[in-house]
């Protein structure tokens, strides 16, 4: 061996270089194509821990949707009214008076149909007879009478849970990178059980609203750490079939909840709210046992060298999924032996903005999921019928949504599997843009160049066209939410998931906040707030096509490798390689041209020889680029 190094530099290698030893591929960043594979690959063992992470989706699901019980305006009754002595009716949307003060309005027949243009006679009541009609006898709105002067409480309760929830996020992902995705699974469990618990004992609407921002909190943490689970334990080929599974029983979760609603009405010791509100929240004690059945994710801890408890957990594997890690040829066990003197390295979200290409990855599907949630509720107002009773207004809109959400489902998993995550996300978008412009300017040239004589066929038209572009538009922006929202979890490295996957979610919170942004002003600026996220959905088409194709791919584990997940370029290798070898022609003759060539000739002469100089440039071409440039190579 000693003699062996003095032999080498007695003949050194030509061109003055010594020869270095190639190292040994390392196994152990290589997870989905190395670990995993001599782990048993999707086992036994990973799919009883991802069946585990849906069956929560169930009761997240009721949680999620419990606003629109918990908090649904009732219709109601002036028993007592100051401004005149018979009784009346009117919908509890208040009404603003020119001081400012919410109220309901009174038309000149005493009977109040919810909004109106300030004309008639306002009624301040001192006493209410209220009445629901969504599977409930009585809620928080009905408990503590939140309707005229304190009707705006309401909407301060559905910004509680919506703000919690963004907040959960962010700080929930960050904790998850950081102390792993198991103890911000457990700790929000535990939350989850003491302030959702606490909010069916609410003694006033104050209370009532803190408790839920909490709530929201820990339902962020627990959907966000369940989220990073199921993705991290699944090959590439089960990762997206088995989050849209989860998507289902959580879609399933909001098609019960009018059903659990109903079996908690006419409850004798306690209010339905409270009841209803116990009922969701008591079936994640089912989840306590998790501390001890349910284990770190194994990625996470290779990710960010927690090599100990990662040898003990890939033995623990390897043995459910009856797999000899003795006879194992990969080698894998042994570089991990050699790897256990090393100390774990966390990694923050912030470190991302020291990228060049994942930052701007995590911002396009952000933008994306803000644009989706946040033009999702212009859909869905404009899908509203404004004559309809409030009783099948309640019902037809929720299970129309619930259905939407279903459809959508069910349309992301054959298009993602014949267009990809990156193709599936840039036709859905597509279809929300024009379903959006559509909407908004073609009911206006219906109405301006057309049937304008025949004022209710025009009107009935517009009504028709309205339903059915919002359809389409609910079902669209829900598919770019939940597409944008996996596409993160896939393109983000294991070192910030939880991070990254928190701030495209909280982005989403940001989006479903604009609905009772809009219902506190009394829609005004609706059609503005239409038109905003309009535009935004054909700025994200363009950003679209900047990322990459995560499809069939292994997840990034680290920052270096989420950096170079880039996008690919539409040009094959192949084709670009012998496009550069018909561009670096002789054009020496080019300098010995007459000064009187004709103007194509001279065109083409001087397109090639700026061709031949930046020769470069061909790997940056675009799609109508490349045609173009090979045309003109081959003329030359």
């Amino acid at each position: 061996m000693a003699a062996g190094r003095p032999d080498a530099q007695d003949h050194p290698p030509e061109n003055g270089f010594t020869p270095l030893e190639h190292p040994v591929p390392r196994l152990l960043p290589h997870i989905d194509g190395s670990v995993l594979p001599s782990l048993g690959g999707f086992g036994k063992h990973q799919k009883q821990l991802v069946v585990l992470t849906w069956i929560p989706a169930l009761f997240i699901g009721f949680s999620q949707f419990s606003d629109y019980f918990l908090l649904a305006q009732p219709n109601g009754t002036c028993v007592q009214p100051l401004a005149t002595q018979s009784n009346w009716t009117a919908a509890s949307p208040p009404v603003t008076v020119p001081g400012g003060a919410p109220a309901l309005q009174l038309k000149d027949n005493g009977t109040g149909d919810g909004y109106g243009d300030g004309s008639g006679m306002l009624c301040a009541c001192k006493e209410w007879r209220l009445e629901l009609h969504t599977g409930l006898s009585q809620n928080v709105v009905t408990k503590w009478n939140l309707v005229c002067d304190s009707a705006w409480k309401v909407h301060i309760a559905k910004f509680s849970l919506l703000v919690g929830s963004i907040f959960g996020y962010l700080v929930m992902g960050v904790m998850a990178d950081w102390f792993g995705r198991h103890p911000v699974l457990i700790l929000s469990v535990l939350f989850m059980l003491v302030f959702g618990l606490s909010v069916a004992f609410s003694v006033n609407v104050t209370m009532f609203s803190t408790l839920r921002f909490f709530e929201g909190f820990c339902l962020a943490g627990l959907a966000l750490s369940l989220y990073v689970l199921r993705i991290e334990l699944c090959l590439p080929g089960w990762r997206f079939s088995m989050t849209m599974v989860a998507s289902f029983v959580m879609v399933g979760g909001q098609l019960l909840m009018p059903g659990v609603a109903a079996l908690c009405r006419n409850w004798p010791d306690r209010d339905d709210w409270q009841v209803l509100q116990i009922v969701i929240i008591s079936p994640f004690v089912l989840m306590l046992p998790y501390v001890w059945i349910f284990p770190e994710s194994l990625r996470w801890l290779l990710a960010t060298q927690h090599y100990r408890r990662s040898k003990a957990m890939m033995l623990c594997i390897a043995r459910k999924n009856q797999v000899d890690m003795t006879t194992e040829p990969s080698g894998v066990l042994t570089e991990l032996e050699q790897e256990l003197h090393k100390k774990p390295q966390r990694t923050c979200i912030v470190k991302m903005m020291s990228t060049r290409n994942l930052w701007k990855n995590i911002v396009v599907l952000c933008v994306n999921s803000l644009t989706g949630y946040g033009i999702h509720h212009c859909f869905a107002r404009s899908m509203m019928d404004p004559e309809a009773q409030p009783t099948a207004l309640c019902h037809a809109d929720y299970y129309t949504m619930a259905g939407i959400a279903v459809a959508t489902c069910l349309a992301l998993c054959p298009a993602v599997g014949l267009m990809g995550r990156r193709g599936g996300l840039l036709t859905f978008m597509i279809i929300t843009a024009l379903a959006s412009l559509l909407q908004l300017g073609l009911l206006n040239l219906i109405g301006k160049y057309s049937l304008r004589h025949d004022t209710v066929l025009r009107d009935t038209l517009n009504r028709k066209f309205s339903v059915a572009f919002s359809i389409i538009g609910m079902f669209s922006s829900h598919a770019v939410s939940t597409l944008s929202i996996f596409f993160c979890a896939e393109i983000t490295p294991t070192v910030i998931r939880g991070g990254g996957l928190g701030l495209v979610l909280a982005s989403a919170g940001f989006g479903m906040l604009t609905a009772p942004i809009m219902e506190l002003h009394n829609q005004k600026g609706y059609f503005l707030h239409h038109v905003i996220f309009a535009c935004c959905t054909l700025l994200c088409i363009i950003c679209l096509l900047l990322l990459p194709e995560p499809r069939g791919q292994p997840l990034p584990e680290s920052l270096a490798d989420g950096e170079t997940f880039t996008r690919q370029t539409l040009l094959h290798p192949g084709e670009q390689h012998l496009l550069l070898a018909k561009s670096d022609g002789d054009y020496s003759r080019v300098h010995d041209t007459p000064l009187h060539l004709s103007a194509t000739g001279g065109a083409t002469v001087a397109v090639a020889t700026a061709l031949a100089a930046v020769p470069a440039s061909y790997a940056l071409a675009t799609g109508g680029e490349v045609i173009g440039n090979r045309a003109i190579a081959n003329g030359v």
